[in-house]
Order: structure tokens, then C-alpha cells, then sequence
């Protein structure tokens, strides 16, 4: 975790890294607050990265992911929930 590795830090990182370099308790929401001030973004990945096999992805969401995602609750179940039901 180096801001100078090229890898975008988490508020979480950034909290740990302030702590570390400055001997300052940051919480993860006061860090994204102080990103926040200072101009900071979240980072978001700008493409794919080339190594990227459509081919399995394709295969994975077909066979995994439908088993992964299953089907969810039967029509007529009810809810463990002890909440009067609306």
C-alpha cells in the first residue's frame, strides 16, 4: 500500500497510511471526508484489462453464475421475519 505503486487507495488505505506516516487516528468515513475536501475522487477502473477471455466469461456466466445465483424464494413463501407482514 504506497501512494506511489499505481494502485488507487481505499479510504480505508488512506486512513491506514495517514496513521502510519503522520501518527494521526483517521476513521474510513473522516478519510473520505478529507479526500473529499482536498479534490480527491473515488477511482473507477477507466477499461478492461487486456488479458480479458470473453469467451470464458461468457462460459462462466452461463454455467457458474446461474448455479451461483439460483432461483430465490418459491412464489407463495412467507417471510421468518416476526414483523407484522403490510
Amino acid at each position: 500500500m504506497s501512494p506511489t505503486s499505481g494502485t488507487p487507495l481505499r479510504a480505508s488505505g488512506v486512513a491506514t497510511l495517514i496513521g502510519r506516516k503522520f501518527h494521526v487516528s483517521y476513521s474510513v468515513s473522516g478519510a473520505t471526508r478529507l479526500m473529499h475536501r482536498l479534490g480527491f475522487s473515488p477511482q473507477v477502473p477507466a477499461r478492461r484489462v487486456a488479458e480479458r477471455d470473453e469467451q470464458a466469461v461468457a462460459v462462466w456466466k452461463e454455467a457458474t453464475w446461474a448455479e451461483v445465483k439460483g432461483r430465490g424464494r418459491p412464489a407463495g413463501a412467507i417471510s421468518a421475519s416476526k414483523t407484522k407482514q403490510a
